[in-house]
């Protein structure tokens, strides 16, 4: 920890940002670099978190240190801080060393009160500057600090504004902007029940406090939560100079982008006001002017503000998001920071920075979000069409993109109308596998239970369809068809709804939606990232169709192709109940006979569009009661079929079988190598229709890359008894065929045991393929599903975990288990390829950790590709740096 808490701005620089946080670096350095900075001093956000720590409490000394610095400031502006003929006023404002917009406080004009305002007025010579500075003080302090609600005093200015005939603050008379102040003191002593503090020094303390306080409020742990920001990082506090850009009409205020920040266009961007100060431009409270019309008001100062901005966006090497004021005809820069930006835009500044040679290559990748990638990819709602919508709900954003169509309960009927050319959204409770075809065929899914790693959200995102999950304040009656939102209003089957998988919002009827784009700079950047990673990216793919999509955006094979999706078929899920309910293994065989030939065409046609890349294919791994109907709905049609006197003997035999299969915890049961050692025959007719296509495939010309893997090993006697089987099976296909292929056996490393005993594993597996997904589940001790709908959320709100570990690998304890596996298994196998078949494989944060510890590829769904692609390569350039 720096033992130094406060600094002035010309003691920082631009690499001090995680102690000065960004904007207190930015401002020393700009003050450095001799650009017009109002001067001040940075508290550090070390000294914020130890505010906190010590229960919202100020360290002893700070306030001293703080007293010492403002002298500084002081001095160099000529005015004293509370003097009633030259008064300094400051502003107070947070600054965090990553960017949140808005997310915290501020406080303008700090140091007026009774006294120090006939000094403004003296020096000045303007009323209404004076009277409008300090009601909007006691209006920011009032809010901010002593936590009045701001619509009360906007009440009693719009009673004011009434009372005068007036609509604008900047009409209201300076008699009004009187009355408005002391209106205002009464509020405050009424909320609070003490006086509004004069005493200046008073006042910077208390306004202090409030930005240390506004690190912990709902709105800014929320936005730390979505972009993963580290709880502890604190925010610093800026202490500035105030200047005003209310003191006529030759002063004002504004923001300003140098490129758009929506299309990336490279054209100055950015909106002002004049005789205003900064919260009017944000606030709406009056109309901003495009920053070019600054060019006609005050052409000189507009001239001198472009050129600040460029220098400023070639020094930072990136987007600029810029404040500035003009008071009485000079420019003084407030802020500059790394613009945020759409992921379109995104894209094109990077590309065009780097070919206007301001940056290299690995710096423009390293100036795109890997997710925003991924929103690209994906359909998105018009961002206007939604401020009209009726918003119904907000549920969980599972899968991003934007989906609209009718409302479709049950999974069949989605997708024969799919089929059939319908947009329709599947509206579940939940999904299960048995919905899959649905699925396939509907717009978009909601559901009503679940989580992000949920069926509907991993079967969605790897589909890359929007999915909304976990909406539960819906209710969803699934035999009546009908949705009921909040407030009780019922939505039937067809009725049109609209569901933004990227912010988990659904609406009422049609939103407009915009076609993705993408085009030359897509590419290009990714052909830099390929340049650049070790990592190769694969992704999981249980299609021909999901193999092409993979393959078109940069896949390098298939790390996880997962056979039971196969099964699911509508067409194919009678066959496999025949096996499942079959009494003898010669019954299963004939069953299984008939699935041969479907599952023969499968690996043909994905081995054909793989052109020549490996494939790893995952033998059966889910429970065999997940190919049966529900044990609930059978027990219900069994009781109503007998009521009625009807026939329910075979129904009564399914139920018969569903309830012997059934277990107390099936994802810890009858699954996964244990399902292939105790029926073998499933995994033998597998094994014989993955070598048959590939063999035949090669007679043909293609080039084929089988990797068989077995699933949920535990103890190595389960892989060596699996593998025995299996490879007799693929050597017996080839001997038959006459052909000899390249292939390998290897295994999902998804449950601890098989991390901790890796180097006996390795002794009969080729390669590990880490299944996180499990790994997690297993490691930690949650039901995926029942964690992140009870209380996962709540663990990560409440700091307990610092992110949901089934979307960001759990580094430090997953994470370890996969470095013990690896160690072990490396020294046993050299050769050993090694994996990540799981959710985290396309988690930017999780694909960098896989690059750490040395894995040969991450496997992902297809539309994450381009996403781990570029993480993949920014972790190479972070390991440089």
């Amino acid at each position: 920890m720096s033992q130094k808490r406060v600094w002035l701005f010309r003691e920082g620089n631009a690499t001090m940002r995680n102690l000065l946080g960004g904007k207190g670096a930015n401002l020393a350095e700009m003050t450095n670099a001799g650009l017009p900075v109002p001067p001040g001093l940075t508290i550090t956000t070390e000294t914020c978190m130890e505010y906190i720590d010590n229960g919202n409490k100020m360290p002893d000394g700070l306030m001293d240190d703080v007293k010492t610095a403002l002298t500084d400031v002081e001095n160099q502006i000529g005015k004293k801080f509370g003097d009633a003929s030259n008064p300094l006023l400051l502003s107070v404002r947070s600054g965090a060393r990553l960017s949140m917009p808005g997310m915290m406080e501020t406080v303008l004009n700090l140091g007026l009160n009774d006294e120090t305002i006939k000094g403004v007025l003296e020096l000045t010579g303007n009323d209404r500057f004076a009277y409008d500075s300090y009601r909007r003080f006691l209006t920011m302090f009032g809010s901010v600090v002593l936590e009045i609600d701001r619509d009360k005093f906007e009440k009693i200015l719009d009673e004011i504004k009434e009372e005068e005939g007036v609509i604008l603050d900047t009409e209201v008379s300076v008699e009004g902007f009187k009355k408005s102040i002391e209106l205002y003191k009464e509020l405050i002593k009424k909320e609070t029940g003490k006086e509004f503090p004069q005493n200046p020094m008073e006042q910077l303390q208390a306004a202090i406090e409030a930005v240390f306080g506004s690190w912990n409020i709902p709105r800014a742990i929320a936005y730390r939560n979505h972009y993963k920001i580290n709880h502890r990082y604190g925010t610093a506090v800026n202490v500035q100079t105030m200047v005003f850009g209310n003191m006529g009409n030759d002063s004002a205020t504004g923001v300003s982008f140098t490129r758009n920040p929506s299309t990336g266009e490279n054209k100055f961007y950015g909106e002002y006001l004049t005789n205003a100060q900064g919260e009017d431009v944000v606030a709406g409270i009056r109309t901003p002017k495009p920053i070019q019309e600054l060019a006609n008001e005050m052409p000189a100062l507009y001239n001198q503000y472009v050129e600040i901005a460029q220098k400023l966006e070639r020094h930072y090497k990136d987007i600029q998001d810029m404040e500035f004021t003009i008071e009485k005809g000079k420019l003084y820069i407030l802020q500059t920071r790394n613009g945020k930006r759409t992921a379109q835009a995104a894209l094109k500044i990077a590309i065009d920075l780097e070919s206007e040679g301001i940056i290299n290559k690995e710096k423009a990748l390293m100036l795109v979000d890997p997710a925003q990638l991924y929103q690209l990819l994906l359909p998105s709602f018009d961002e206007e069409s939604k401020k009209t919508g009726i918003l119904l709900s907000t549920g969980l954003n599972a899968s991003p993109g934007a989906a609209v169509g009718k409302i479709v309960f049950d999974p069949t009927e989605a997708a024969e109308r799919g089929q059939a050319g319908e947009k329709v959204i599947l509206v579940r409770v939940e999904t299960c596998p048995d919905d899959i075809h649905g699925m396939i065929s509907a717009q978009g899914v909601l559901t009503a239970r679940g989580g992000n790693t949920s069926h509907a959200a991993v079967v969605a995102r790897g589909m890359g369809k929007p999915c909304v999950a976990g909406c539960e304040t819906l209710k969803v009656d699934l035999e009546r068809e009908i949705l009921t939102t909040p407030d009780g209003k019922q939505f039937k089957k067809d009725e049109i709804i609209s569901i933004d998988g990227s912010t988990g919002e659904v609406f009422a009827g049609a939103i407009t939606t915009v076609e993705p784009k993408m085009g030359a700079d897509f590419d290009k950047l990714l052909s830099w990232a390929d340049d650049v990673k070790k990592l190769l990216v694969r992704a999981n793919a249980d299609t021909p169709a999901d193999v092409e999509k993979a393959v078109e955006l940069g896949a390098k094979g298939v790390g996880l192709c997962r056979t039971e999706h196969m099964f699911m078929d509508p067409e194919r899920l009678p066959v496999v109940q025949e096996m499942i309910i079959s009494g003898t293994k010669e019954a299963r065989k004939e069953a299984l006979a008939k699935l041969l030939p479907m599952q023969y065409q499968d690996f043909k046609d994905m081995f054909k569009a793989l052109k020549g890349l490996p494939m790893t294919i995952r033998l059966l791994d889910p429970p065999l009661h997940e190919f049966l109907p529900n044990k609930e709905e059978l027990i219900e049609k069994v009781a109503t079929g007998k009521a009625k006197g009807e026939d329910v003997s075979e129904d009564a035999k399914m139920l018969e079988i569903v309830e012997e299969l059934s277990e107390v915890n099936p994802m810890m049961g009858l699954r996964g190598c244990r399902l292939g050692l105790t029926y073998p025959e499933i995994n033998e007719m597998q094994v014989r229709a993955i070598f048959e296509a590939a063999c035949d495939l090669k007679k043909e010309g293609f080039e084929v890359k089988p990797e068989v893997m077995i699933p949920l090993i535990g103890h190595v006697n389960e892989l060596k008894a699996a593998r025995d089987v299996l490879e007799e099976v693929a050597q017996k296909v080839m001997e038959e065929k006459c052909v000899q292929v390249d292939y390998q056996f290897g295994t999902m490393i998804e449950i601890p045991r098989a991390a901790l005993t890796a180097d006996k594993v390795a002794e009969y597996a080729e390669f590990f393929s880490f299944g996180t997904n499990d790994l997690t589940q297993m490691t930690f001790g949650y039901s995926r599903d029942d964690a992140e709908g009870k209380f996962l959320n709540n663990y990560v709100e409440q700091k307990i975990l610092p992110a949901n570990p089934f979307q960001t690998l759990d580094q430090e304890g997953v994470g370890q288990l996969m470095e013990i596996a690896l160690e072990k298994g490396l020294k046993v196998r050299p050769n050993l390829k090694r994996g990540i078949c799981g959710e985290h494989g396309g988690d930017p944060e999780s694909v960098k950790f896989c690059h750490k510890i040395g894995l040969n590829y991450v496997s992902c769904s297809p539309f994450r590709v381009p996403v781990a692609r570029l993480a993949a390569a920014q972790a190479v350039i972070e390991e440089k740096e």
